[in-house]
């Protein structure tokens, strides 16, 4: 029988690369009293030191992903209907 992952929320992830960080205790002493794997807090760690700002502005960049590709449709139709409009007043 195979067993689930075990999936750590954000909040817990941060708090164990910030104690990786801090050097307070060693990467073991900090995995064995979370129950974890000192790979995984060396991963975590590594990732808040890599992309530490980036971990705070991933929401944001997400939005403005949604955004700019709805802009573009958006502007897409507006020529289309900038178009049409001007095909009809020649017509008529």
């Amino acid at each position: 029988m195979s067993q689930k992952r075990k999936q750590y929320s954000a909040a817990f992830k941060f708090k164990i690369a910030l104690e990786g960080a801090k050097k307070v205790n060693t990467i073991s002493q900090i995995a064995s009293e979370n129950n974890i794997h000192p790979n995984q807090v060396s991963s975590w760690k590594k990732l808040l030191m890599t992309k530490g700002t980036g971990i705070f502005e991933k929401k944001n960049s997400r939005r403005q992903k949604v955004q700019e590709k709805r802009e573009a449709t958006l502007y897409e139709q507006i020529g289309r209907l900038k178009m049409e409009n001007e095909w009809l007043k020649k017509n008529c």
